[in-house]
């Protein structure tokens, strides 16, 4: 059977000459991107990677890469007739992706290991093996599209289906990586994604989403941090804007900016973690107003937006950004202040938490393009000393 493709590899040659790895999670998504591209005639090899020990979370629901998911991928590459093969990417997976995670956690941060997965472990590690084997190109079950520009180079658009565009998470694929890589679904919805694997006969087709950190088999990620930096889990005062102690806590990982419940505070006024002081184990307090921000620091830029970025950049940049991935994209400036790259929200955001991701768009809606992105190191108010994030900016600065 064969259907044309939604969104075309866009590749030269004879689809029969040309190889393409597709990253096989054991989903509907990926095994649908398979069974797509071997009807269109490609070159079909599947690679399926084991990422941490999977014995605890063989059979459990919501998680990825597991052991499950393993069997569901060879068993829909064997639907397909296609090569299948498990590479053991544990070690980099924990080395990249895990003491990322519980460190930044111990530094007071809200990590985002999907992006960091992602920029490593899947298009960095994976990418290279898809070259040794030849490969054109490495397709995934991404929400997400790719567009050629004027120039032969790719650009990174989001997803059709507003609902579940991936962008967010693929903001750090580099250049290099963007024009090897293909999204076959990233024009179309879940349901048609479904109906392509039904169609196949493909028996995950009504497999349940991945949703939970596929490294946390119990669902509490707090277990990972105490094996692996147990100084995160120290107890600590939880303190006012002005440093008066309110009450304690059992461990910063416990908090994240923007957190309302599990404070433990009595107050006539709700209260939110409006700023984590690692050093000091603190967890700071304040009301909701306290939370909105609009000035942002970032690290570790990344820019695929066409052009240089210092170039493109100026004077001051106006795009649109996301700082969570739930979150709908909102009008912004990009600027270099002495020597680091800040944004300037211009109506503000609550709950901008340093570790998660700051993504850059050319618009509000539609398939808006992906310009590129920053780690958010600190946030602080337009004004007013109190507005201000000074623990977190003093920690990190």
């Amino acid at each position: 059977m064969s259907q044309p493709l939604l969104n075309s590899l866009d590749l030269p040659g004879r689809p029969e000459d040309t190889r393409v790895v597709v990253a096989m999670s054991g989903g509907v998504d990926s095994s649908a991107t398979a069974a797509l591209l071997k009807a269109e005639g490609y070159d079909v090899v599947g690679i399926t990677l084991q990422l941490y020990d999977h014995g605890a979370a063989t059979h459990r629901k919501g998680a990825c890469c597991a052991g499950r998911d393993i069997h569901d991928a060879r068993d829909v590459a064997e639907r397909l007739g296609i090569p299948h093969y498990v590479l053991d990417y544990e070690s980099r997976f924990r080395e990249s992706v895990i003491d990322n995670f519980a460190a930044s956690y111990a530094a007071g941060e809200t990590p985002v290991p999907c992006i960091e997965c992602n920029r490593s472990v899947k298009f960095r590690d994976l990418l290279k093996t898809a070259r040794e084997l030849g490969a054109q190109a490495l397709a995934t079950g991404h929400y997400v599209a790719s567009r050629r520009r004027a120039d032969g180079s790719r650009a990174l658009v989001c997803a059709a289906d507003a609902d579940r565009d991936q962008s967010y998470f693929l903001f750090a694929t580099t250049q290099e990586q963007l024009d090897f890589l293909r999204f076959p679904l990233g024009d179309m919805t879940k349901p048609q994604a479904r109906e392509l694997a039904r169609r196949f006969d493909l028996a995950v087709a009504d497999k349940q989403d991945s949703q939970d950190i596929c490294f946390v088999p119990s669902g509490r990620y707090t277990d990972i941090i105490a094996k692996l930096r147990p100084n995160a889990m120290a107890p600590g005062d939880i303190v006012d804007r002005d440093g008066r102690v309110l009450g304690t806590h059992a461990g910063i990982v416990h908090f994240t900016i923007g957190q309302r419940r599990g404070l433990g505070i009595a107050s006539d006024a709700p209260l939110y973690v409006v700023g984590i002081d690692a050093a000091q184990h603190r967890v700071i307090v304040g009301p909701r107003e306290a939370l909105r921000m609009h000035r942002i620091a970032l690290r570790d830029v990344n820019w695929i937006g066409g052009a240089d970025l210092a170039t493109a950049v100026g004077d001051g940049l106006e795009l649109f950004v996301k700082v969570r991935s739930t979150r709908a994209p909102q009008p912004a400036s990009l600027r270099l202040v002495d020597g680091r790259y800040e944004i300037e929200l211009v109506g503000g955001e609550e709950g901008v938490s340093p570790g998660q991701a700051c993504v850059f768009y050319d618009a509000a809606g539609g398939q808006a393009r992906v310009l590129g992105g920053g780690f958010i190191v600190s946030a602080r108010a337009r004004v007013g000393h109190h507005q201000e994030q000074s623990a977190l900016a003093a920690a990190r600065s």
